[in-house]
Order: C-alpha cells, then structure tokens, then sequence
C-alpha cells in the first residue's frame, strides 16, 4: 500500500525541483467522443511557420493583380505582332501583284489572263501566299490551296490560341520572288546578246574608257555571237571584225599585250578562253611534298593536323603530295619543315619527276636544277642511290639548292655550276636527263603578273631559240644504250606553242628519238595541229596541265627515248617529211575544211559585198600590186620554209596544191582512157560533152 501510495503522488507533488512530465492516460481506456485534441507548446519554428503562412495569406491578394497586369501586356504584344505581320503580308502581296502584272503584260493573252485572275483571287478563297511566281510559261493558271479554305481566318484563329504562323510561307514568297528575278535577268541577258550590235570604228574611236562591267557584257555578248555566228551575226560585218574586237576588249580588261592574248585565243577554245583568264587572276592552292627519305605522309599529315593545318591528300595520282586549304601556323617555318620531312612545292612540278621515273643505283643529271624540289624529289626516288647530278647556270641560285638538299637529307647529289649547252662536254653517258627549261612563265601568270606585258613575239621566239639548244644538249648528254635508261624529259611553265610543240619537234627533226608515253594518268594531249602548224603525230603522247582544268599551274610535259647518238642529216629528214606528206595528203581537205569554216561566213560576207559594190577587194588589189613572174623563171616564194619551224603553209599555196592535185587527176583519167576501148571512151566523151552543155 506505501508502495502504491507513493506511486499515485507522483506528478502531483509540487516542489522546488524540476517539473515532471503528467503521464497521458492509457488509449484503451479514452473514449473517441470525448478525445480532446493536444496542446502543444509553440516553438520556434512554429512561429516561424506563422509567419510564413501570415506573409503567404498577405501576398495573396497582392498577386492577383499583378497576374492580370501581365497577362494584358502579353495580349497587347500578341495583337502588336500579329498586325505587324499582317502588313508585312500585305506588302508582300502587293509587291507580288505587280511583279505578276508586269510579267503578264509580257505575256500573250494578258486581258483574258489577267480577268481570269482578278476572278479567282476575288471569289475563291485560294490563299494569295501559294500562288506559283508567274513567269515566261506562264499557262493561265495559278497554283492555289488544295483544300481551297481561307488561310487567313485560320491564321486569325491561332494567332488568338497562341499560336503563330509558320516561316515556311515567307520562305516560300522569298524562294518565288528570286526565281523570278533570275529569270528576268536571264531574259535581259538574252535580249543584250540577241540585239548587240557591233560598234563603228569611228565609234570605238569616240568610245573612250568603258568600265569594267560593260566592257565584260560586251565580251560575253561576241563570244555568244562567235560561239553560233551564223544566226547571231549582222549581215554587214564579217568573223574578222568580231575577232578583232574581242581581242581588243579582252587585252584592256584582263591587261594583256596583243601578241600573247592572240596566241592563248589561238590555243583555247572560246568556251575556255574566259575561264583560263580567270583562272589565271587567282593564285592556286599550296601543295606540300612528303620526303619519303625521312617520313610517311600519314603521319606528316597527322602531325600537321594536330598543329591546325588543314590538309588534303592532292589526288590519286601522287603518292607523296598534300594540298593545303587553310593553316594557323606558317608552313615555312614548323619544326617539320626545318627538320626535312616535306617541301613546298607546286603540284605541276611533280610530274615531270613522275614521268622521268629514275631507278635506284642509276646517274641522273638535272640540268636546271635550283631550287631544288625536283632534285630532291628524285633523290627520294633513287632511294638515295647511285648518282645525281644537280646543275643551274646560276652561281646565286645553287645556294638554296645545296641548302634544301642538306634540309631534305639528299646525300647522293653532286652540285655544279655549268652552261648547259656545254654540258656534254663535260660530262655525259647519263642513264636519265631532266629538262625544266627556262620559259616565258605564260603558265605561272597568277604569280608573276608582270609576264602579261613584258612578253611579246620577238621575246618568245629568242627563249624558244635557247630551248631547242637546250633540248639537243639534253638529248645528247642521254646515253641510248643504257639497260634502263635512255630517257629524256622535257618541261616548261608555259602553255604557248612556240615553246613547247614547236621545240620538241625541232628535237625531233634533229636526233634520232621518238616520243614515249609519260604514265601519268593527269593531263590534255598535246597539239598535232594547231591553226596552220602541223607536228608529229605521236606529239599527242606529250601532255598539258591548265589552271582551269585541272587546278595547278599550267605546264607542258614530254618525254623522249634516245634511239642513237648520230645526228640526223637532211636526206633522212626530207624522207620522214615525204612519209609524213603521203600520210597527210589524205587529211588535207578535211583539215582545210575544219580551218576554213570559221573563215568562210567572212569571206562569203566579203563577196557579197564586192558584188554589190561592183569593186575589187583588198587581196585582188595586192595581187594587181604584184609584179608577175617572167617567163623561164620559177616562183620559189612559196618553197621556202624554216627547217626550224612546223610546216605552215599559206592559202596561195594551197591552191596551188589543189591544181596541182586536179591536174596529176586529169592526168591519170586520160591514162586510163587511152588504155580502154575506143568505143567506152567515147560514151565516156560524149556524158562529158552533155553534162558540159547542160
């Protein structure tokens, strides 16, 4: 009982100690109804979760304002937008109507179309925005909706949703309006070259200076004319005068001398010609060489990737060269470079190294060798073996040779300093020659622009002079009876005939060599005829390289076999030639007629003319000039050709060949009636004398 006593005390006594915790009643014996809800003392946190809900509850009502401000701003913005697009819709409409009423206004039928169109725009509901740009072929009908509903309420409808309009339509308005302005132009270009006329002499004389875009729409307009002359040309000029004009304007735009435009519009076509002038306004891309003496170009090119050259490998045709497109550190100056693992070097003058194809252990001579890029190139080939010879005329230019093959790590080179017109002499019995001989640089214009003043005819022909001794002393520094070799290549950086056609079969008139294939699968055939020079046909084993084309410098490329180290004399010369005539004399008529079709719509242009003038024209004035031939006495004139020189032959003298055609023809027909029956020849007689009568 004291026991239970005390228990019963506890949490009632009061005293001076600590407060004591009243127990709770056991559950089971608390009624639900009469449970009353727990008093808890507020903490801190709970006041401050008051204060939260309080601030929440304040702010409350201050919010619902605030939301309706914004969402009356947003609305205003919407409706701002959407006018704006409205009226930038309905300009465009607008500017549409009038492209299209000008352009039906060219157009046939335009009352019937344009009533049509009025009447579909008006009652159908066909949206103005998908209508097909009406243009030249213009049908009568204009492309509309499917579905035929009326854009415009939709485009209302989802504007007020949220939701606006697509860019596709104005991309398509945009897309509509460039197609049409484009073919305006292109009518406006066809209308220039269908209605140029050809400007006077006194004309041209007032003319004065021209600016570039309209002399540049003039020269289009005469290459369209030349390109399809004989609907395109007026009735009173001839070829000749386009020619000349052509020439005139091509010379003062692109600032060549007379001498070199006329021979580059000999060579390239017109389709070309424009192309390769601006071909040769631009520099080509840079092109690296991997020395495969001390690296792979795998990993050159890794290495220079990973140094922010972005490169290329140049072609399938090349093994060891690299285009280079852009580049963030300066190819001349990278530890690879200093170290010799590749060579700036052009891709046209790999392939004079490529067709040469020196074998290891061989003696090679390089005859105009600085800078040395193909030198090194052929060391690399040589694999270091046997012997090159590196030779240059120039004692200054030997310099940069020796140090670029001490950079490349060339250890089989012997550098020297000779002529090489007397290099035979000095040494000779060489496996392989490589000749890059000086040029004009015709091909390398874009480099030095100063070529397109300072070359003209009596310059030409002086470096064409030096080549061909060049190209001889080559020829015979070769040895022909070597196991492997015997070869000769012959290259320049010019794109004129008289530098390198016209050289090499001079070489070939001269030493007894015959052309060889160069197995590089790059390149143009070279010429075996040219306007009135003919060449040997195995001339078209050379090739030729053209910035428009094939994206590199343009250079001329041949390689020669030596047969024998004779010289040929002028009995073997004259029967190559009489062998070569007989092979020609069956082409001739073709090639007068391929040559004379551009001439013919002029000289019929001049007979027309004389015939309604009743007078003479300037070459039967000359020819009246002319003294004529006395008798017993021959007219050599016409015999005398340079042994130098292709064959060229003039137009008197091809009448003349055709006479005497016709008359060994004649000949020949009555040989062959004194041999036959006297009665055939005389039915024979008779068809002439009623064909004769009729």
């Amino acid at each position: 009982m004291g026991r239970a006593k005390d228990r019963s005390l506890i949490g009632k006594e009061k005293g001076p100690g600590r407060k004591t915790k009243k127990q709770a009643d056991p559950v089971h014996l608390i009624e639900p109804t009469e449970a009353k809800p727990k008093k808890r003392r507020k903490n801190k946190a709970d006041t401050e979760k008051g204060l939260v809900k309080k601030k929440r509850k304040s702010e409350k009502p201050i919010e619902e304002p605030l939301n309706d401000v914004e969402e009356e701003k947003e609305e205003d913005e919407v409706e701002m937008k959407i006018e704006e697009e409205e009226e930038d819709k309905e300009n465009k409409l607008e500017d549409l109507s009038k492209l299209q009423d000008n352009l039906l206004e060219k157009a046939t039928g335009f009352e019937e179309n344009k009533a049509w169109l009025t009447a579909t725009n008006g009652d159908s509901g066909e949206d103005d925005d998908d209508m097909g740009v009406v243009g030249d072929d213009f049908d009568g009908e204009i492309e509309g909706d499917e579905d035929g509903e009326d854009k415009t309420a939709e485009s209302d409808e989802e504007m007020m949703g949220d939701e606006f309009p697509q860019d596709s339509d104005e991309e398509s308005i945009n897309e509509e309006q460039e197609a049409a302005a484009e073919e305006a132009e292109r009518q406006e270009t066809a209308k220039q070259i269908t209605t140029f006329v050809m400007p006077t002499p006194e004309e041209l004389a007032e003319e004065g200076i021209i600016s570039r875009e309209d002399r540049n729409e003039r020269i289009r307009a005469v290459l369209a004319t030349l390109a399809d002359f004989k609907t395109l040309r007026q009735a009173d000029r001839n070829r000749k005068e386009y020619r000349n004009l052509l020439l005139s304007d091509l010379c003062n735009h692109y600032e060549y001398n007379e001498f070199l435009m006329s021979q580059l519009m000999e060579i390239m076509p017109y389709g070309e010609l424009i192309d390769l002038l601006d071909a040769q306004e631009t520099r080509r891309p840079v092109t690296i060489r991997a020395n495969s003496l001390k690296t792979r170009r795998r990993d050159l090119a890794q290495t220079l990737i990973n140094r922010g050259v972005n490169l290329d490998p140049i072609g399938k045709w090349s093994k060891v060269g690299l285009v280079v497109y852009n580049t963030t550190v300066p190819l001349g100056a990278t530890p690879e470079y200093l170290a010799g693992h590749y060579m700036l070097q052009g891709a046209s003058s790999f392939i004079p190294v490529m067709g040469l194809d020196p074998k290891p252990g061989e003696r090679v001579l390089d005859m105009c060798a600085a800078p040395g890029g193909k030198s090194a190139y052929l060391a690399a080939l040589m694999k270091n073996t046997g012997m090159l010879l590196s030779n240059d005329a120039s004692k200054e230019r030997t310099k940069a040779l020796t140090a670029n093959l001490h950079r490349l790590g060339v250890h089989n080179a012997i550098v020297c300093n000779y002529d090489g017109l007397a290099f035979p002499k000095v040494m000779g019995n060489f496996d392989r020659v490589l000749l890059d001989a000086p040029c004009s640089g015709s091909g390398v214009v874009s480099k030095d622009p100063s070529v397109k003043q300072s070359k003209d005819e009596a310059e030409i022909l002086k470096i064409a002079e030096m080549q061909k001794k060049l190209l001889l002393a080559a020829i015979d520094s070769a040895d022909h009876t070597s196991k492997t070799g015997g070869y000769i290549v012959y290259s320049t950086c010019s794109v004129l005939v008289q530098e390198n056609e016209w050289v090499v079969d001079y070489a070939l008139k001269r030493r007894h060599v015959k052309l060889e294939p160069l197995g590089v699968d790059v390149g143009k055939n070279g010429f075996t005829r040219i306007n009135k020079y003919r060449f040997d046909k195995s001339m078209s084993l050379t090739k030729r390289y053209y910035p428009h084309t094939h994206n590199m410098d343009g250079f001329f490329v041949a390689k020669l076999k030596k047969l024998s180290s004779a010289v040929k004399t002028v009995k073997e010369n004259d029967k190559s030639q009489t062998s070569d005539g007989e092979d020609e004399e069956e082409e001739d008529e073709e090639d007068e007629m391929m040559e004379d079709e551009e001439s013919n719509d002029a000289e019929d242009d001049d007979e027309e003319m004389v015939e309604e003038s009743g007078g003479l024209t300037d070459s039967d004035k000359e020819e009246e000039k002319t003294p004529a031939v006395e008798d017993g006495k021959e007219d050599t004139s016409d015999k005398v050709i340079s042994e130098e020189s292709p064959q060229k032959l003039s137009k008197s003298k091809r009448t003349k060949v055709k006479k005497g055609k016709k008359s060994k023809k004649v000949k020949e027909e009555k040989s062959v009636e004194s041999s036959e029956q006297p009665d055939k020849v005389k039915l024979k007689k008779k068809k002439k004398k009623s064909e004769s009568s009729t």
